[in-house]
């Protein structure tokens, strides 16, 4: 192996079996693991996020799981600077780390930066799209004047389309606006190889619909209560706590908020496969394969 430094990134949807896959390979190159489920930071949420159990824990060094409270403020920003930061650090130890999630945003940032506009979770658009329609352009012109000063100088603050675009990525990023306005291009000191894990609709919705009912088991019910005092906080605008707490505003049935995290998440995983498939650099394998994915990524390292 070369002194090249490679960061191996695991991508797919929701329940396809990237946990397993990554402590696999950890123990193959002997190697630490990092988190970029954006859902899995929060401390307080654990089930509802498929956080890896004590045993998946113990049998690799993980980073970036239950790092943060729900109450803190953290941004895909704040993400990409610890995680290069931490990188650098493991790079000092080994020549290769390994990061695992299916977040594409999180994992654009780290691979690559934001030398231009980063895609947003379509969710916060229709969010600000009934804000707007509920409040105006009024409200629209004090948020993207408060998030980004510098932008609001200069926008027709008269053209909701053009606030609504600054502001989606205000939020999806945490960071302002013009801050990716003529940006230089990002350098990283790692090599990628990103491999991505896809199966058959029917088996990947028969996980989803099976990885739910474990959920349900395992006490989703009482974690989603314990999190009503904080449901307006953005970590719990997610799917698996939205549809219960609806149940708890007695708006639906237990059963019927169930097949409604079901069906959500299947969406879910559509949109993530949707995300990663956009990216010309994953390796796609069906699940089951690891040892050819591991001969893969010797070959390509050799």
């Amino acid at each position: 192996m070369s002194d090249k430094k490679y960061l191996i990134t695991i991508v797919g949807p929701t329940a396809i079996g990237k946990t397993a896959l990554s402590i696999r390979l950890a123990h193959e190159f002997d190697c630490e693991i990092l988190s970029c489920d954006s859902r899995q930071f929060y401390k307080e949420m654990t089930i509802g996020t498929a956080v890896p159990d004590a045993e998946e824990l113990a049998a690799a060094t993980h980073h970036f799981i239950h790092n943060k409270s729900i109450t803190d403020e953290y941004s895909v920003g704040d993400f990409e600077k610890e995680a290069i930061a931490l990188l650098d650090h493991l790079f000092t130890k080994r020549n290769v780390a390994i990061m695992v999630g299916g977040s594409g945003l999180y994992v654009d940032a780290v691979l690559k930066g934001f030398d231009e506009f980063p895609e947003i979770d379509k969710v916060i658009r229709e969010e600000i799209t009934k804000q707007f329609e509920q409040h105006g352009i009024s409200w629209l012109q004090n948020e993207v004047g408060s998030k980004d000063p510098e932008y609001y100088q200069s926008v027709d603050r008269q053209n909701p389309q053009r606030l609504m675009r600054a502001l989606e990525v205000c939020i999806g990023t945490g960071l302002p606006y013009s801050s990716f306005r003529n940006r230089k291009k990002n350098t990283r000191n790692f090599e990628s190889i990103v491999i991505g894990l896809d199966t058959n609709r029917d088996v990947l919705y028969d996980r989803i619909n099976s990885r739910v009912d474990i959920m349900m088991r395992e006490g989703l019910l009482a974690e989603a209560e314990s999190m009503l005092p904080y449901r307006n906080y953005n970590a719990l605008q997610t799917v698996g706590y939205r549809e219960l707490f609806d149940y708890f505003d007695g708006k639906t049935s237990l059963e019927t908020a169930i097949e409604e995290i079901k069906k959500n998440t299947r969406r879910f995983a559509k949109r993530q496969l949707t995300w990663f498939r956009k990216n010309p650099d994953v390796n796609w394998f069906d699940i089951g394969l690891d040892e050819e994915i591991v001969k893969f990524i010797l070959q390509t390292i050799s």
